[in-house]
């Protein structure tokens, strides 16, 4: 009789990879597009304006871009540190509330409810204060990455990608919370994204939705978010590139992407649009 395999067999360290956790996440995010996108085609409900399942597909969409993101974060670790306590408890706290995340969104979506900024019910409440939680949860994650590439990355690893991580994750996320949390608090014109304009989301701009006759604080959300791709690849090609200047390439770039989230902050808080249609 073959024995059970123990914690120490390969079998039990590939569950608990934190890399195929986030991948098998990733995968599943794609895999609920799939519905969501034939739903929003069958489903004529609109919400703001716009189709009910608009959100879950682009929360899955972004979701998926963070979770392959922070696999490639993952590797430029070193092996004790990438499959170490500290990364699989960041990885578990990523991949449950993504999914709690997603599946909560389509939940809603299905009941032709709002997800967001929702505290009609007592449910609808408390499932927007643990979406709230849970977001946070998903940034502190990336930034504790951040931290641990900074500090210590893998002797494969060039300065530039390092330096790219470190700021793209630390950046990116300390300028999501701020933005994030402002629009949740209500403190800029009523809880929303909304600043002065029409309250709608239909006749956005295309694809993002943005709105085109008011401010809206979903543009720096983004931008600051996808710091947390766009630096570190910055990194990878300036060592590919310019290995020598690679760190100042990077400094440079993380710079400008900080002044860009503040013109953008700045232009949504004073009810202007990203591009007027």
């Amino acid at each position: 009789m073959t024995p059970a395999p123990s914690l120490s067999t390969p079998i039990a360290r590939r569950r608990a990879d934190p890399a195929e956790l986030l991948l098998m996440t990733a995968a599943s995010m794609a895999a609920l597009m799939i519905p969501s996108a034939l739903a929003q085609g069958l489903d004529p409900r609109m919400l703001n304006e716009v189709s009910v399942w608009d959100k879950p597909l682009k929360f899955e969409a972004s979701l998926i871009v963070h979770l392959v993101t922070m696999v490639l974060v993952l590797r430029t670790l070193p092996s004790e540190r990438r499959d170490g306590r500290l990364s699989r408890g960041l990885a578990l706290t990523t991949a449950f509330f993504a999914l709690t995340e997603v599946l909560y969104l389509v939940i809603q979506s299905a009941r032709g409810r709002a997800s967001h900024f929702n505290t009609e019910t007592p449910v609808e409440s408390i499932m927007y204060s643990i979406m709230g939680v849970g977001a946070v949860s998903l940034v502190i994650c990336s930034f504790i990455w951040g931290v641990m590439v900074w500090r210590r990355a893998s002797d494969t690893t060039g300065p530039g990608t390092r330096l790219g991580v470190g700021l793209g994750l630390t950046l990116g996320s300390i300028m999501t919370l701020v933005i994030a949390g402002l629009m949740s608090s209500g403190a800029i014109d009523g809880p929303g994204h909304w600043v002065g304009g029409v309250r709608s989301d239909a006749n956005g701009l295309p694809l993002v939705g943005w709105s085109a006759t008011g401010g809206d604080l979903r543009v720096p959300h983004f931008f600051a978010t996808h710091t947390m791709q766009a630096v570190p690849l910055l990194g990878l090609i300036a060592d590919r590139l310019a290995p020598g200047q690679a760190r100042s390439i990077v400094i440079g770039g993380a710079a400008l992407s900080v002044l860009v989230v503040t013109g953008l902050f700045l232009q949504a808080l004073a009810g202007q649009p990203l591009v007027r249609l």
